[in-house]
C-alpha cells in the first residue's frame, strides 16, 4: 500500500508541460519585421503543441528542428538537430513503411523500456526512487491477483461449497485429497470387516468345514483390507466374499457400495473440471507488454494490443479496463487502491471483440477519462495501475474464460504506435506474432488532452476574431 501513497509535490518548473519556445533575438529593423518574427514564433509554438491539427497549414512533410519529442518513457529522444536528417520524422507517418529504416534503427524503441527506465531513474530524486522501489503490483502480468486474504473467522463457509473448494486446491493438495478419499474409505471398511469377523469367531475357525462364516477367507486385518478394496472397486477375485449367514455383512457391503459411488462421482468430476478449467485456455490469450499513447483521429488515445494464439476462437469476447489508484477526498479521507472504470468503447460496442486476429484496443482520453490532465511529464510522477480483463466463452467447451494483465505507469510509452503484424497471402491473411510487441515512434504533443483542447479553442477563437469583419 505504500506504493500508492501520494507523492510529495515537486517543482513544476523542472517539468514543463509545454516545450519551451525558442528565443528570438530582438531585431533592430522596423516594427513590421518584429511583428513578422512574433507571428513565426507563435506558429512554431502551435506546430509543436498541435502537430496534427487540420486547421493549421503544413508547409512541408518534414518536421522542423524546433519540434522536440516528448521527454517521457516512451519518447526519450534528444532534441533534433538540423544537420541530422535521419532524426526527422514525416508528419504523415502512420505506418512502418513510411518511416525510413535508418530512423527505426536509431529509434529509442530499439533501446528497450528497461534502458529508458534506467535513464529516468537517474534523473529522479531519491524520494521518488525509494517510492518506486517499494512498488507492489495489484495484478501481475500473467493475471495473478497479489491480494492475500487473512483473519477469516467463518472458515466453515468453504465446506458448504466443498466441490469448488477441492477444485481450487493446488495440484499437489488436490492429488493428496483424491488419494486419501479412497485410502481412508478402504481402511475404514476393512477395519469394520475385520472386527466383525473377529467378533463372530470367523478368524479362529479358518479351515473348519462345519463353521458358517459371515465373511469367508478373512483371517486378519490385511485380508479384510483386501476384501474392502475388492468390494469397492468391484474387482471380485472370488476367494473372499460375504455370505448370507449374517445380516450385518450384507448391510456393510451395501453401505460401502453407496459410499464408493459417491466418492467416484465427486472425485472424477473434480478431476475432469480441474483438467479442463478455462484458466488454462487463458494462457493462449496474450497482451502487449506495453501501452502506448498517441493521437488517433486527432484525439489523444491510450492503446494496447490483445491476441489469441489458438485457431479455435473465443465466443462473445468482451474486454474492460480498471484504473487502480489511491486518492484523497475533499473531506480528507484517504481511499487506497480505488477502482475506476476506463471506457473502451462500451457506448459504441467496441468493447465486444471478434478476436480472430490481434486487435488494438483504444481508450479515448476525453473529459470523462481519468487521464484528462495527464501529460508526458506528469506521467513520470504518477503512480497507478491499469487492470485489463478479457472475458469470453471457450468455443470447444462452452465454459467462460477470463484472462487478465496489468500495466503500471512505467510500462506506458508516450508517442508510440504498434507496428502492423498482418500481411496478405494466397487465399488468407497471415499474422506475424513476432511483431506483436513492436512499436515505432510518432510525433505526439507532450501536453495533456485538456491543455490541447484549451489551446485548440483559443486558436479557433483567435481565427474567428481575425476573420470576423464585425470584430474589427
Amino acid at each position: 500500500m505504500l506504493a500508492y501513497l501520494p507523492r510529495p509535490p515537486s517543482d513544476t518548473s523542472q517539468y514543463g508541460t509545454f516545450p519551451q519556445e525558442p528565443e528570438i533575438p530582438a531585431a533592430s529593423g522596423a516594427a513590421a519585421e518584429d511583428s513578422w518574427q512574433q507571428g513565426n514564433a507563435s506558429a512554431a509554438k502551435r506546430s509543436i503543441l498541435m502537430p496534427n491539427c487540420p486547421s493549421l497549414p503544413h508547409h512541408s512533410s518534414i518536421v522542423s528542428s524546433a519540434v522536440s519529442l516528448p521527454q517521457s518513457r516512451g519518447s526519450m529522444a534528444a532534441q533534433h538537430r538540423p544537420s541530422d536528417a535521419s532524426r526527422w520524422y514525416p508528419l504523415q507517418a502512420v505506418s512502418v513503411p513510411s518511416i525510413p529504416s535508418s530512423v527505426r534503427g536509431k529509434s529509442p524503441a530499439a533501446e528497450g523500456p528497461q534502458s529508458r527506465r534506467r535513464k529516468l531513474l537517474e534523473e529522479d530524486g531519491p524520494v521518488l526512487q525509494a517510492s518506486k522501489r517499494q512498488r507492489q503490483r495489484y495484478v501481475t502480468k500473467v493475471g495473478k491477483c497479489q491480494v492475500n486474504l487473512g483473519n477469516i473467522q467463518e472458515k466453515k463457509r468453504f465446506l458448504s461449497d466443498i466441490f469448488t473448494t477441492i477444485v481450487d486446491l493446488k495440484y499437489r493438495w488436490f492429488l493428496f485429497v483424491f488419494m486419501m478419499c479412497y485410502i481412508v474409505t478402504w481402511v475404514v471398511f476393512g477395519t469394520v470387516y475385520f472386527f466383525d469377523a473377529w467378533a463372530r469367531g470367523d478368524v479362529w475357525h479358518q479351515g473348519d468345514p462345519e463353521w458358517q462364516a459371515c465373511i469367508e477367507n478373512v483371517d486378519g486385518f490385511i485380508s479384510a483390507l483386501l476384501f474392502s478394496v475388492e468390494s469397492q472397486r468391484t474387482i471380485g477375485y472370488g476367494s473372499r466374499m460375504v455370505t448370507a449367514n449374517c445380516a450385518e455383512g450384507v448391510i456393510l457391503l451395501m453401505a460401502q457400495s453407496i459410499v464408493g459411488s459417491m466418492i467416484d462421482a465427486l472425485m472424477v468430476g473434480c478431476m475432469f473440471v480441474k483438467i479442463s478449467r478455462p484458466k488454462k485456455r487463458a494462457q493462449t490469450l496474450i497482451f502487449s507488454k506495453n501501452c502506448v499513447i498517441s493521437r488517433r483521429d486527432e484525439k489523444l488515445c491510450l492503446m494496447f494490443r490483445v491476441g489469441d494464439l489458438r485457431e479455435s476462437h473465443m465466443v462473445d469476447a468482451k474486454i474492460r479496463a480498471k484504473l487502480i489508484k489511491s486518492r484523497r477526498t475533499a473531506e480528507g479521507e484517504f481511499i487506497p487502491l480505488e477502482q475506476s472504470e476506463l471506457n473502451l468503447g462500451y457506448d459504441t460496442g467496441e468493447d465486444r471483440l471478434f478476436l480472430v486476429e490481434p486487435q488494438i484496443i483504444c481508450h479515448v482520453i476525453n473529459s470523462r477519462s481519468p487521464f484528462w490532465d495527464l501529460s508526458a511529464e506528469s506521467l513520470r510522477r504518477e503512480q497507478f495501475e491499469i487492470i485489463i480483463i478479457l472475458e469470453g466463452i471457450v468455443e470447444a467447451t462452452g465454459m467462460t474464460c477470463q484472462a487478465r494483465t496489468s500495466y503500471t505507469e512505467d510500462e506506458i510509452l508516450w508517442g508510440y504506435r504498434f507496428e502492423p503484424c498482418m500481411s496478405l497471402e494466397k487465399g488468407a491473411f497471415r499474422v506475424d506474432y513476432s511483431r506483436f510487441e513492436m512499436t515505432f515512434e510518432v510525433q505526439t504533443p507532450a501536453a495533456s488532452a485538456k491543455e490541447l483542447q484549451e489551446l485548440e479553442q483559443r486558436e479557433l477563437h483567435t481565427l474567428s476574431l481575425r476573420w470576423d469583419p464585425c470584430a474589427l
